[in-house]
């Protein structure tokens, strides 16, 4: 294991903060395209040509919006896992692994509060608005050509030097290049999440969901949410949509394989955190890698999905039409038809109580953790399999 460490820039004098990344196993030891995913059987509508080839680099990353304290304890004891996994000789990729990947959230608190979401600094949020990298590799100009491997190595090297090249205004900046020079040249890319009062989720793309499917039944998630393109351009987004945009650009012959598969893991809700669960998401994730190939070995049997995949823009969000004390009427990860009350709301002046119902059937996936709202406040998601939505699909 390597530990790295990048300066961030230094927003005030006399202030310093750096990201550490741990990094497992050697640096190309993999190539795409090439090997099967150990002895393991492709999932559930995952046709054997979908199936992973040992992946060259995984990046998983944990914490990017700070207060998502789970993610991190999930991180840790991975990093234990691939340790001991490392000093057996059983990694067959390059492994990085950034457990907090926001330091600078992590000193952001008001009055007690942690507000590791928002940059105080700015108001943007930590997890929107990364550098497009498509215009990047725009240098590529007539260096691609028939060979798609080829192809993936020079917009890599294209999209790194641009990277090196890029000097950031502000520590937020500063912060979200760094990730971005980590996880660029992945093949898989991790980001774990979690969410206010949640069940396990994955959000991801169409295009990679066959390849992302063994992970959601490894992870037991009770939704798996996909947009090919779901706005606010998050650190997800922004490598899938890399190689999403090049192949819209660039002619039939000269073919750019998709060069990573990105994923969301929204690791339940802020309050599980216990070993417990992030043992059992540890666990999730090293299965997956295994599945892979990434790690050798006999790769677990691949669990029942739990619930089928819907679209993120078939996802209904509730929000309050007016202010008062919010009693849930539904938990987390109940199956919700049409009509069935989710939230009152209760005004303790006039005594009128506002019901909100569902007008969606589906999973009740994630609802937020206050219990006093204002109008117009979010309250929560079910899932859909109906387009209702467009724009902007991720909350604030």
């Amino acid at each position: 294991m390597q530990i790295r460490t990048t300066p961030l820039l230094s927003p005030t004098i006399g202030t310093h903060r750096e990201l550490v990344s741990f990094h497992f196993g050697t640096p190309g030891i993999g190539t795409p395209g090439i090997g099967t995913p150990g002895a393991g059987r492709p999932a559930s509508g995952v046709s054997d040509s979908d199936a992973p080839a040992v992946a060259q680099k995984i990046y998983l990353q944990a914490a990017l919006h700070a207060d998502e304290t789970p993610a991190m304890l999930t991180a840790f004891l991975l990093k234990r896992r691939l340790a001991e996994l490392e000093a057996a000789g059983a990694l067959a990729a390059e492994i990085v692994l950034v457990p907090v990947a926001n330091p600078v959230g992590l000193n952001h608190h008001v009055l007690g509060q942690f507000i590791g979401r928002f940059d105080l600094a700015s108001g943007r949020n930590f997890n929107r608005g990364f550098l497009p990298l498509a215009p990047l590799a725009e240098r590529i100009g007539e260096q691609l050509g028939s060979d798609p491997a080829r192809n993936l190595a020079i917009v890599r090297a294209c999209v790194g030097a641009a990277l090196d090249d890029t000097v950031p205004r502000t520590e937020f900046d500063s912060l979200q290049l760094a990730l971005l020079k980590r996880s660029f040249d992945a093949d898989v890319v991790i980001d774990l999440h979690c969410s206010l009062e949640a069940v396990m989720h994955v959000y991801t793309s169409e295009t990679a969901w066959p390849a992302i499917e063994p992970l959601a039944r490894y992870l037991g998630a009770q939704a798996s949410l996909l947009a090919n393109d779901s706005g606010g351009h998050a650190f997800d987004d922004a490598h899938h949509l890399l190689w999403s945009a090049l192949r819209r650009r660039l002619p039939a012959g000269k073919p750019v394989p998709d060069g990573a598969l990105a994923v969301t893991v929204e690791c339940r809700g802020q309050r599980d955190v216990t070993y417990a669960c992030a043992q059992r998401d540890a666990d999730a994730l090293i299965d997956y890698l295994v599945w892979r190939g990434a790690i050798r070995g006999e790769p677990a049997p691949l669990p029942p999905l739990r619930a089928p995949a819907t679209p993120l823009a078939g996802s209904e969000q509730f929000y309050a039409p007016v202010s008062g004390v919010l009693v849930h009427r539904a938990e987390v990860g109940a199956t919700i038809r049409a009509g069935d009350p989710l939230f009152d709301i209760v005004d303790p002046l006039t005594d009128c109580i506002t019901t909100v119902s569902s007008r969606t059937d589906g999973v009740f996936y994630m609802r937020r953790a206050i219990r006093f709202v204002t109008a117009g406040a979010p309250l929560g998601r079910v899932t859909g399999v109906v387009p209702v939505r467009s724009g902007m699909l991720l909350g604030a």
